[in-house]
């Protein structure tokens, strides 16, 4: 992955998030990957950039088999504080993932591509180990939230600075590129950044709304088509001496003179 959070971006990313509107925001966001995901327990969830964790909270009580990987150890040791042994945690890149195929049901990206320097190879990933579905929730790139934040970002460098942001239009044509024709839904959130409160919670749930363009967050549900990892075979073979002696009936034949 592109940028890898240090120790210092570590301990502030959930400070971020504890209160306000920060806190608002990611509560509805995770609401919408929980809906598009539908756990059930016994379900495998493999969370792919999974950080300090705060996208796997939801699912810790739902009886599902949760597993995690990142690529910053610091993240990690976040994740392993919040979750204990409850959460199987991995160091290691969406774009190679140390996993067999079809090893999960579902696969999440959550927040994940935009620091990808491979988005595309990082959901092919995603799609060669997951079963059933894979789930993307990204910034988007159309929504004014999102465009003032990049601009902000130029003048106030911080982790959104490399960022990359999508539209529902990217994310749908990446899918074409690497899957075809697949089975694609998708809704958004975070239609009001600037307001927050149980009515704009109501509201911003509300399935109408949730078909904007516009929101601040999208999240996409996929039904991926089988991939599998191919790796070279080693053919053995043996080479025959010319003075080993002939089998079979060969053997009792004599040779006249």
């Amino acid at each position: 992955m592109a940028y890898e959070f240090d120790f210092k971006a570590a301990q502030d990313y959930d400070a971020f998030f504890e209160k306000g509107r920060a806190r608002h925001r990611l509560d509805l966001e995770i609401a919408l990957i929980s809906s598009l995901i539908r756990p059930m327990p016994g379900k495998r969830l493999l969370d792919i950039g999974c950080g300090t964790g705060l996208s796997l909270e939801p699912f810790v009580n739902q009886g599902m088999s949760l597993t995690g990987i990142d690529p910053s150890l610091y993240m990690l040791d976040k994740a392993a504080e919040r979750f204990g042994n409850r959460v199987d945690l991995h160091r290691g890149t969406a774009e190679n993932l140390p996993f067999d195929d079809n090893s999960f049901d579902t696969a999440l990206l959550f927040f994940s591509i935009e620091f990808s320097d491979r988005p595309a190879k990082a959901i092919e990933e995603a799609c060669r180990v997951a079963r059933e579905q894979v789930v993307i929730g990204v910034h988007n790139r159309c929504a004014p939230h999102n465009m003032a934040r990049r601009v902000k970002s130029f003048f106030f460098p911080d982790m959104y600075s490399g960022a990359r942001f999508f539209s529902v239009w990217d994310l749908k044509t990446m899918m074409n590129l690497i899957l075809g024709k697949v089975p694609v839904k998708w809704r958004t959130t975070v239609q009001f950044p600037l307001l927050s409160g149980r009515l704009v919670s109501k509201v911003e749930r509300c399935r109408l709304i949730q078909w904007s363009y516009w929101g601040s967050f999208i999240g996409m549900r996929i039904k991926p088509v089988p991939k599998f990892r191919t790796r070279p075979l080693v053919l053995k073979t043996r080479n025959r001496k010319i003075s080993e002696p002939a089998t079979g009936l060969a053997l009792g034949l004599k040779v006249e003179q």
